[in-house]
């Protein structure tokens, strides 16, 4: 009776020692999967590092671009300013041909 007994603690602990190699497996093998996670996600923050910092350089040529054109528009709108528009010229005209036959 006792070399039944054995027999089934041998068989159990055959069992065990194939179910812990079982699930000793399919840990390392999430551990694999997860460390490709991890690279993959690490390669995703460089990238996104590297455009972030592409996009601040670009935006700051487009803030300097816009500064540019900004002043230009302003001298551009004092040039006007000090300019004579259509209907004064039209009238500076008229006065200049009354003068003219005044003159005469």
């Amino acid at each position: 009776m006792k070399k039944i007994v054995k027999l089934k603690n041998n068989e159990m602990n055959e069992e065990l020692n194939i179910e812990e190699r079982r699930f000793g497996v399919i840990l390392e093998d999430m551990d694999d999967k997860l460390n490709l996670i991890i690279d993959g996600h690490q390669a995703l923050n460089k990238k996104i590092d590297n455009n972030h910092k592409e996009f601040q350089e670009f935006r700051g040529e487009v803030n300097y671009k816009f500064g540019v054109v900004f002043d230009e528009l302003h001298l551009i709108r004092n040039e006007l300013k000090e300019k004579v528009s259509r209907d004064e010229f039209i009238v500076l005209e008229k006065r200049v041909a009354t003068l003219e036959k005044l003159r005469k």
